[in-house]
Order: structure tokens, then C-alpha cells, then sequence
């Protein structure tokens, strides 16, 4: 597997983790992000979504973790005049290797897409992440979960769980960054324990 090199996305750091195949909703008010949000629209093109390393999402431009995933609108509208409402799906993990900041506050960056994760089983030690699966589409049905649903493959379920479960963002982050498919059932299935106990947090 080789990676690839694109040049020049605009990067909009957020106090999320994005997924690949995980759908976020979005509410773009800021110039910035709006005039980006346009662009993307027109060219149906991507941008990057990273989670912030230090700043807030408004204001002053953050600064973002190098590790993030590309974005993709997949349906929008305009409310009301400069504010757009979006949902976008996560498709490829990149790593910035150059970023800049716009006069317009914009953080663009050259960045690298990391090999496309192959499905891969889900671990007979972590088949608790599995059976976990079940019982929330068993008792909130399955349409919690993004489709088209891959269950039985682990870095889809681990990347489900990860998001519906509300893991803390340094443990997402780890998830995103980990690229071996039992490492990072590993990962999730540790995070969910230390959660689980008295006082516990991962």
C-alpha cells in the first residue's frame, strides 16, 4: 500500500474526532468556513477535519492535531442567509505535513492520505466489541449506526463504537492515528474498561 500526497486542503479543526465512513453534523457560520463550505460544494471537493491540539473552534484559528480525516458533503442547506447546516461523511486518514494560515483565518495544509484500512476480522480477544454491537442495535435498533453496516469488520465496528460511545477525544485520537486493526480493537477495548470502572477514565 503506498500514500498519496494532495495539495492544499483547507483544514477545520473541531473539538471532534471524524471517522472514515462516520457521518458528523455540522453548522457553518463563520466567513471562514462558510466561503470554504461554498468552495467544497462547487468543486465536490474534500476538507479536512482535524481535532484541536490547542484553541477553540471560533475565533483565533486553532491549532490542529497532524493526524485527521477528509470530509465530504453529503447533504446541506441554507437556513438562513451566511449559515449553512451540513452533514459529512469521513473518507480518507491524512497527516499534514505543511500547514499555513490565510488572511481570511483559513488554515490550508499539504498533506499526506495514509493507506486505505483494509477490512480486517474482528479479534477472538476482543469479541466483546461484537457482542456489544448487538445489544445497542438490539435495544436502539440499527440505525444508530451509518450505513452500509460492516459488523463483522473490526476497524469499521472499532470506529462505530469510538463515536457512539463518546470515548474521550485523546483516546479517539489514538484510535484514528492507529492504523493496525488489532491494535486498535485493543485500544477501544481498554478505553471501555478503564471507563467502566469506579472512577475510571481513558
Amino acid at each position: 500500500m503506498t500514500t498519496e500526497t494532495i495539495q492544499d486542503i483547507p483544514i477545520f479543526p473541531l473539538g471532534t474526532v471524524l471517522f472514515p465512513d462516520g457521518v458528523l453534523p455540522l453548522r457553518i457560520f463563520e466567513q471562514r468556513y462558510v466561503d470554504m463550505t461554498k468552495a467544497c460544494i462547487g468543486s465536490d471537493s474534500t476538507f479536512g477535519v482535524c481535532l484541536i491540539l490547542d484553541g477553540r473552534e471560533a475565533g483565533e484559528p486553532a491549532v490542529p492535531h497532524a493526524v485527521g480525516c477528509t470530509a465530504r458533503i453529503v447533504d446541506w442547506d441554507v437556513p438562513t442567509p451566511g449559515l449553512f447546516n451540513l452533514r459529512v461523511r469521513g473518507e480518507r486518514v491524512f497527516r499534514i505535513d505543511e500547514r499555513h494560515v490565510q488572511h481570511d483565518g483559513l488554515i490550508r495544509a499539504h498533506v499526506t492520505l495514509l493507506p486505505l484500512a483494509q477490512p480486517a476480522p474482528v479479534d477472538g480477544n476482543y469479541g466483546g466489541l461484537t457482542q456489544l454491537y448487538e445489544r445497542i442495535v438490539e435495544q436502539f435498533g440499527a440505525d444508530v449506526f451509518p450505513a452500509p453496516q460492516r459488523p463483522q469488520d473490526g476497524i469499521w465496528l472499532s470506529h462505530r463504537l469510538a463515536e457512539l460511545l463518546d470515548l474521550p477525544l485523546a483516546a479517539r485520537q489514538r484510535l484514528l492515528e492507529t492504523s493496525d486493526p488489532t491494535a486498535k480493537q485493543s485500544l477501544l477495548w481498554e478505553s471501555l474498561r478503564a471507563q467502566a470502572e469506579p472512577g475510571g477514565s481513558a
